[in-house]
């Protein structure tokens, strides 16, 4: 029969003992554990004498933890010692969490830390991911026949011309927005034909890539994220390990390379109904002709730009693409880190982005192109 957990206090020279008894398990605790802490509170160091106790578990173990941190027990009890000390294993996060609830700034400098610890282990393990990515890539040009060009062709369609009308319009009315503040801006200093710059260099540059490649973010890397999710909840890749199929090369490879063909070609999609609605609003608003608004943009803008602008393009292709597949071969068995990781490869992708463009915008410049 369970006996009720109980203790006593007993102060002498050397401190304060409680002497144990009864069964401290999750079941025969009760409120036990709430007088423990309030017996203990404010008191020096414990010794807990674990002779007198019947069975004990790990609820009661976290309780004892809890009234007294410091606690040192006194006793043949091997098996009381090593479940404390495996509980007490455990505990550094909570104390963490307690005192950040104490004081503040303690919880917000310990939440900063783990952020650049995490932003630091996710750029480790992407710059890995994307070592194995490049030998499977290497393994596959070298015997060609390994790679698979149907799910290839296939993906080069959903995540390529599928998104092909929602770039197109996207970056029409980006273009045309930049031709409004243009001709809004330089019309106030007589400059309203600079405006033809602004569109072209906005498109060919900046815009044409990024929007693009913000578009690919959401569409393509949450759609790579959850299909591969979905696949590691429903132990599919495993399955294919098991029958010596490599996952790198079957559900990785061809998204990749999906990418790395399909956004160049959106990207410079972009670029032309970007260009195409600037030039419409310079027509209806500035009244410059198609044919002189395709003039200037040759002569004072160039190609080079354009040039430019697609070179960010297979960049952005790799990081969205590794990202989307990185971010579902991590999801576990439940539904909830499917949806956080799903979340984790848009946030990450956007960012990636962002912060690519301005790198590439700062070598640009040291080239002085």
């Amino acid at each position: 029969m369970d006996q009720p957990a109980d203790f006593r206090l007993e102060r002498g020279e050397d401190g304060t003992t409680v002497f144990l008894s009864g069964d401290w398990t999750a079941l025969g605790l009760g409120r036990t554990g709430s007088r423990l802490s309030a017996s203990l509170r404010g008191l020096g160091p414990v010794l807990a004498d674990v002779s007198g106790l019947g069975r004990f578990d790990s609820v009661a173990a976290f309780v004892l933890l809890s009234a007294a941190p410091g606690l040192i027990l006194r006793g043949e009890r091997g098996d009381v010692r090593a479940l404390v000390d495996l509980v007490a294993k455990t505990r550094p996060a909570q104390t963490v969490a307690s005192r950040g609830l104490v004081n503040p700034v303690y919880g917000l400098l310990v939440r900063a830390g783990m952020g650049v610890e995490k932003v630091g282990s996710d750029l480790f393990q992407t710059l890995a991911f994307l070592g194995r990515l490049i030998v499977t890539l290497g393994a596959v040009a070298v015997r060609p026949s390994r790679l698979r060009l149907a799910p290839t062709v296939a993906l080069m369609e959903r995540a390529g011309l599928d998104a092909l009308p929602i770039v197109a319009v996207t970056t029409f009315f980006i273009g045309a927005t930049v031709a409004f503040l243009g001709a809004s801006l330089l019309s106030q200093f007589g400059a309203s034909v600079f405006t033809v710059e602004l569109i072209g260099v906005a498109m060919l540059r900046e815009f044409g890539v990024i929007i693009t490649a913000v578009i690919l973010a959401g569409r393509s890397a949450s759609s790579f994220a959850a299909e591969l999710g979905a696949m590691k909840m429903n132990q599919e890749v495993d399955a294919m390990q098991v029958m010596g199929v490599d996952p790198f090369e079957a559900l990785v490879l061809p998204r990749f390379i999906a990418m790395l063909t399909m956004t160049p070609l959106l990207t410079f999609v972009a670029i032309i109904a970007g260009l195409a609605g600037g030039m419409m609003v310079s027509w209806a608003v500035l009244d410059l002709s198609p044919t002189f608004f395709l003039r200037r943009l040759l002569d004072n803008v160039g190609v080079v730009n354009l040039y430019l602008g697609l070179a960010k393009a297979p960049v952005m292709a790799v990081v969205i693409a590794a990202i989307g597949c990185r971010q579902g071969l991590e999801v576990g068995g439940d539904v909830e880190q499917l949806g956080r990781r799903v979340t984790t490869a848009v946030v990450q992708a956007i960012f990636s982005i962002i912060v690519i463009d301005a790198v590439f915008a700062m070598v640009f410049r040291e080239l002085d192109i």
